[in-house]
């Protein structure tokens, strides 16, 4: 394997750290916490006090002032363990950040530090029931009366949906404006006319909080416009980079965790009065997905240092997801299968692997959105 130079000795002490947590707070209750459909509340304050929520917050805010690569560390180790149910993932790398990219100074005194405590769990409602990765044609709307919006529709697939207390919404504050009639709230789920759905229940993934939510004459007072009226639209996309990185450093670390498992599980399987592993097949599947794999890690990782240096672009964003997830879904069906009848019994880690991942070329953009996105920047080209 390359060695990997994009983390520094404190990085690999911060995994030291991570890893210890999860096997001995998360791998133990996982298998339970899927049949309930959700992680325990009390993870979430575990997790805060080993600093594990929203790292790279400033100190001023709660945090610790971290690089992403803490996130990412975060990410790729419960990627490796299959922690599919663990939400901090959202919380940290895509709601968290837009409080502190675009909120008012009273807002990220009043909110950051009980995300980083964690006393306030978030999640962010894009996604409705008519419209996916459509942004722009979102119906939930938010009209101004006096000092409140009153904010009306619903969302759908919302991570966290069960557990959160505070949901960005989008909502639209002019609906015949288009993107430029999109705005962000921050609304605290106390308010009178907000309503929780059900836990959907879904082909994978089945230990994470994902919701339907409804909005009902909600009164949100006007200080909880995030950001300025309009600009939800921009901030939306200005944050998709990370958001779609994050998704890419953990599908290519599920890849890798269940190949390594794979290749132990090759040398064990008897076939035919020998180990699969010494089939030719077994050689060349086994080659071929290592040495796709080592390539996306090498690219994965350079979007990272990029990222970290605020120089990962929208379309580079979009590359990173579209290969590392395409990716993904490949290996792991190439991994199922040398698994035979066990790999499609969910007690083995492949099996789950396998249904957890189909949604990664789903959510953040599908893989379709990301070609779309990277043919509009090479025909913009001069």
């Amino acid at each position: 394997m390359i060695p990997r130079t994009v983390y520094e000795s404190e990085h690999e002490i911060f995994r030291d750290n991570v890893r210890k947590f999860l096997e001995a707070e998360v791998v133990p209750y996982h298998a339970e916490w899927e049949k309930q459909g959700q992680v325990d509340r009390a993870l979430w304050t575990k997790a805060a006090q080993q600093g594990f929520l929203a790292p790279t917050m400033p100190e001023e805010y709660g945090g610790v002032g971290a690089d992403f690569r803490y996130n990412a560390i975060i990410d790729e180790e419960l990627a490796r363990l299959s922690l599919s149910g663990v939400g901090w993932g959202l919380h940290s790398d895509i709601a968290v950040p837009y409080i502190l990219n675009y909120g008012s100074e009273e807002q990220k005194k009043k909110y950051i530090p009980h995300c980083v405590s964690g006393e306030v769990v978030t999640a962010i409602a894009m996604t409705e029931p008519g419209t996916g990765s459509d942004l722009q044609g979102v119906k939930t709307t938010a009209v101004k009366e006096g000092d409140h919006y009153i904010l009306n529709g619903s969302k759908t697939f919302i991570t966290n949906g069960q557990h959160a207390n505070l949901i960005i919404v989008v909502a639209k504050t002019d609906s015949k404006a288009g993107a430029k009639g999109i705005s962000l709230f921050l609304v605290d789920t106390h308010l009178e006319g907000f309503q929780r759905g059900q836990n959907l229940e879904k082909i994978g993934m089945k230990a994470q909080d994902t919701s339907e939510l409804f909005f009902d004459n909600v009164k949100v007072p006007a200080d909880c416009l995030l950001g300025e009226e309009g600009k939800g639209f921009v901030y939306l996309m200005q944050e998709l980079p990370q958001e779609r990185l994050s998704v890419a450093v953990n599908a290519i670390a599920n890849t890798e965790s269940i190949l390594l498992q794979t290749i132990d599980y090759v040398k064990e399987r008897q076939a035919f009065g020998k180990p699969i592993a010494a089939l030719q097949n077994t050689q060349f599947k086994l080659a071929e997905a290592d040495t796709e794999v080592t390539a996306a890690r090498v690219f994965i990782d350079k979007c990272l240092e990029l990222h970290v240096d605020g120089k990962l672009d929208i379309p580079t964003a979009a590359k990173a997801k579209l290969l590392a997830t395409e990716l993904q879904g490949k290996v792991l069906d190439e991994c199922l299968q040398l698994h035979g009848g066990y790999g499609y019994m969910w007690e083995y880690p492949v099996a789950r692997a396998f249904a957890d991942a189909r949604v990664q070329r789903i959510y953040a953009g599908t893989s379709e959105i990301m070609k779309v996105i990277i043919a509009r920047a090479l025909l913009e080209q001069e």
